[in-house]
């Protein structure tokens, strides 16, 4: 059985943690934890959230990519992979453009790289501020140019990503199980 990581990509407020938990409640895929030095939030637990690591701990791990965000690190390692594996052949993760293409590169077709993307771009803002998403953060994720890169399909995805329009749950579902049962057979 070929294993496959379902790396699921596109802007904030596409619907990437949505499609990530329907992959993982529906066909029992696990998302691939990765690894951060940032403390946890309330609520948050090791090893189900992230892998919370010191910086010492976490250059002991293998990354396919990793970067920082306000003076934290985060990263998806090999390890992470692995132990996904081992719980299913099948697992996900959300990740933003730059990384899709890291695994893209490295993992090759054992990456379903999937980018959602909304008709108007409009929705997003009303997405993310129906999510109760902060209005100084919101404005500053709109203004970055991590945000602006993300909103479109990037070149060296071209011919690899599946383009999945969400601007309908029910609908952008029906896609994902067309997409499932194509790579799964």
């Amino acid at each position: 059985m070929k294993k496959r990581v379902f790396v699921i990509t596109g802007a904030t407020g596409t619907g990437k943690t949505t499609v990530s938990d329907y992959l993982r409640d529906y066909y029992h895929m696990p998302k691939v934890i990765t690894h951060t030095t940032r403390p946890p939030r309330k609520g948050e637990m090791n090893g189900v959230d992230y892998y919370f690591e010191d910086d010492t701990s976490f250059d002991k791990n293998h990354y396919l990519e990793q970067v920082a965000y306000s003076g934290y690190r985060y990263g998806s390692s090999h390890e992470g992979i692995d132990a996904g594996f081992e719980k299913n052949p099948y697992i996900t993760i959300v990740l933003d453009t730059k990384g899709a293409i890291t695994y893209a590169k490295e993992l090759g077709d054992e990456a379903v790289i999937i980018f959602l993307t909304v008709s108007q771009n409009e929705d997003l803002i009303d997405r993310m501020t129906k999510r109760g998403d902060d209005t100084v953060m919101l404005q500053e994720r709109l203004d970055s140019p991590e945000y602006r890169r993300d909103l479109t399909l990037p070149a060296e995805l071209k011919n690899v990503a599946h383009v999945i329009v969400n601007d309908d749950l029910d609908s952008t579902k029906k896609k994902i199980d067309t997409l499932v049962t194509e790579i799964l057979n």
